[in-house]
């Protein structure tokens, strides 16, 4: 079992200045907290590799640490940087830079790409208005931001995710934060926050956040190394513990044990689904520490 990541002092939120570092660890906390998460199907956990040979989770979390300065800029220019366009190309820039110090610390393998994209955009977007801090509200304005163009940006990128946007015809992780990232904000946060209502244990509540988002998710990742069938045994198999009672039960966990057989089988992973799961962790931390400190939530949550 694993538990959530200690949360970082709450009163960060209340000073303008301490607000980029607490925005910057919490993202760290985030994809660390999803590392660790177990069981995850065919994903690197605290088990083992799943279905990547290059990965274990404490290079998860060493890559994830090595992002630290790059997101910490990036809140930093969210928060004084009122024009759109430059704050749009400063973060790029920053996004770059974090790739870049991504394999300086994992040797050369890709561990976080995805999640550089979602959490910069979203570190950035919630420094931008500590007054507007609900999950929907700091979406939309990542939205805004992702929908810029960056002049700096290469235009064909080679990576496997871009790759298989291109061959199946699918948005991927620039169309899931254009659109303001709806599998976090209408799926997995959603979910997350029943299975805690209903008792569920957070462990619990986070896997059955993360099958919502695979049940309905054009995952790159998934269509990158196993192309359409194993979407679709993907997508299939979510769903198919979800219907079971999700995670928590003992029909649900024979229904995720036997998806994760799959996908290790087909030597498959969720990593597009496993980065938007860290999103909607972040969010989450950063809804409720406004809602608990007394930050306004202008916008609605719509959940």
């Amino acid at each position: 079992m694993t538990s959530p990541t200690l949360l970082h002092a709450a009163p960060a939120l209340r000073g303008a200045e301490a607000m980029p570092a607490w925005l910057a660890d919490t993202a760290v906390d985030a994809l660390i907290d999803e590392a660790m998460l177990t069981p995850k199907p065919g994903l690197v956990d605290l088990r083992g590799s799943g279905a990547h040979r290059d990965l274990n989770w404490m290079l998860m979390c060493h890559s994830a640490r090595a992002l630290r300065p790059a997101f910490h800029a990036m809140a930093q220019a969210g928060r004084k940087t009122a024009d759109g366009q430059a704050l749009r190309e400063q973060i790029g820039a920053a996004g770059r830079e974090a790739e870049r110090a991504m394999m300086r610390a994992t040797g050369g393998v890709n561990t976080h790409r995805g999640a550089i994209w979602a959490q910069g955009l979203l570190v950035t977007a919630a420094a931008q208005d500590s007054g507007a801090l609900a999950a929907f509200a700091v979406a939309q304005r990542a939205g805004a931001l992702a929908r810029r163009h960056d002049p700096h940006m290469p235009a064909l990128t080679g990576n496997k995710g871009a790759l298989a946007c291109l061959q199946h015809g699918v948005g991927g992780a620039r169309l899931q934060a254009q659109n303001g990232f709806p599998q976090v904000v209408h799926v997995a946060l959603p979910a997350l926050r029943h299975s805690r209502l209903r008792g569920d244990s957070e462990e619990c509540s986070r896997l059955n956040a993360l099958l919502a988002v695979m049940a309905g998710l054009d995952d790159t990742c998934l269509l990158a190394r196993g192309g359409r069938a194993a979407l679709a045994a993907a997508q299939a198999g979510a769903q198919r513990v979800l219907d079971a009672g999700g995670a928590a039960g003992a029909r649900g966990q024979r229904a995720l044990r036997a998806l994760d057989a799959q996908l290790l089988a087909l030597h498959v992973s969720p990593g597009g689904a496993a980065d938007l799961l860290a999103a909607a962790l972040l969010l989450d931390r950063i809804e409720r520490h406004s809602s608990i400190h007394g930050e306004s939530h202008h916008g609605t949550t719509a959940i």
